[in-house]
C-alpha cells in the first residue's frame, strides 16, 4: 500500500509559523504533482497548495502570501511552509499525490493527516 508520510504539525500561537513535510515513494513522487489539503471540523476538505515536478504552483485564496509549497525531488519530499498563521488555519492537513492540468486534481494517494492548531 502506497504511503505518504506527513510530519510537522502541532500547536502554534497566532502569527507563528510551522513547516509540514510529506515523504512519498519515489515512483509516486516523480510521476505526480503534489498537493496539500486541509479539513477543519464541520467543513469540506479544501486545497491549500499544489506543485508540479517542474515547479508550477497553485494556492488557495485564503493562504496566498502566507504559505509556500516546495518540493525536493532528490528527497521525494514536499513541504508546506506556513507563516502568519491564523486561528482559522486550524485543521488536519493532508498530503496528496495528484494531477495538475488546468487545476490541481487530487489523486488516490493520501497521507494520514497531521493536526495543525493555531491558538493562544
Amino acid at each position: 500500500q502506497v504511503q505518504l508520510v506527513e510530519s510537522g504539525g502541532g500547536l502554534v500561537q497566532p502569527g507563528g509559523s510551522l513547516r509540514l513535510s510529506c515523504a512519498a515513494p519515489g515512483i509516486i513522487f516523480s510521476r505526480n504533482a503534489m498537493g496539500w489539503y486541509r479539513q477543519a471540523p464541520g467543513k469540506q476538505r479544501e486545497l491549500v497548495a499544489a506543485i508540479t515536478s517542474g515547479g508550477r504552483l497553485d494556492y488557495g485564496d485564503s493562504v496566498k502570501g502566507r504559505f509556500t509549497i516546495s518540493r525536493d525531488n532528490a528527497k521525494n519530499t514536499v513541504y508546506l511552509q506556513m507563516n502568519s498563521l491564523k486561528p482559522e488555519d486550524t485543521a488536519v492537513y493532508y498530503c496528496n499525490a495528484g494531477v495538475f492540468g488546468t487545476y490541481y486534481r487530487a489523486g488516490d494517494y493520501w497521507g494520514q493527516g497531521t493536526q495543525v492548531t493555531v491558538s493562544s
